[in-house]
């Protein structure tokens, strides 16, 4: 059965044929220790697929809805996701600087659908967001990023960490944007391929991602607040680095 208000469905059979149809699944929530046979089917077909369902406790089901929901709920994404192992070399064989963004466990829809929108703006050629533990992409991410998050590619990717990695040995800068680094973000060059780092709204970026980054990198706050909403940092830095980029001199 489904929900569009709430852009899920629920229901093994349902669920099963969801995926089986090719629909994208943003988050799938599995009850714990859920038997049976058509369980057995699901497992299959989440193995197939690669999806990597999230296991909790019934409460937590109930909350979704209050309807059969046999253990399951799958929340249904609009935009399709894309692997970066598959972009990042498209971007280099069509002659593009790689200007990518990573978004590390943002919890809020609605800044994640405004910084979708800026990156889009700004050029960003994809953002990259874990599979677990990030905000859902709906209705409310759509429609806060003005429908941009249409017009940009998507990675869902399950160690952030290991893509930092990745992104590194391409040959693409990672820049950590945390209160903590002693560079402010007008101390280094965005000019070349890089990746910026944003991190939870709470507890920031975590720190083996944080770890594995090239360079940390700050705004200068001279207020008595001394933090910005991440949306609003996030915007701040990509402008720097779109201003970097057109009025670099061509080498």
């Amino acid at each position: 059965m489904t929900d569009k208000k709430d852009d899920f469905i629920f229901g093994l059979r349902p669920v099963i044929e969801a995926i089986e149809a090719g629909k994208t699944i943003d988050k799938i929530f599995v009850q714990n220790a859920l038997q049976g046979e058509i369980y057995a089917e699901l497992k299959t077909s989440l193995s197939k697929h690669k999806i990597r369902p999230n296991y909790v406790p019934v409460e937590k089901l109930n909350r979704f809805t209050r309807k059969n929901h046999q253990g399951v709920v799958a929340f249904i994404s609009e935009v399709p996701f894309h692997k970066v192992e598959d972009i990042v070399p498209q971007l280099f064989e069509q002659g593009k600087t790689p200007f990518l963004l990573i978004l590390d466990r943002l919890t809020d829809v609605r800044n994640f659908g405004a910084i979708c929108r800026t990156a889009e703006c700004v050029g960003v050629d994809a953002i990259i967001i874990p599979e677990k533990g990030g905000s859902p992409i709906n209705s409310d991410a759509i429609k806060t990023s003005a429908g941009a998050i249409y017009n940009i590619k998507i990675c869902k990717e399950a160690n952030l960490a290991h893509t930092v990695d990745f992104l590194q040995q391409s040959g693409i800068s990672v820049f950590a944007a945390t209160e903590k680094a002693q560079k402010l973000i007008y101390d280094v060059s965005f000019t070349e391929p890089c990746a910026i780092v944003m991190g939870n709204e709470e507890t920031g970026i975590s720190k083996e991602v944080l770890h594995h980054a090239d360079e940390k990198i700050k705004l200068p706050i001279e207020g008595k607040t001394q933090s910005l909403n991440v949306s609003v940092a996030c915007g701040a830095i990509l402008y720097e680095a779109m201003r970097q980029k057109i009025t670099a001199v061509p080498s």
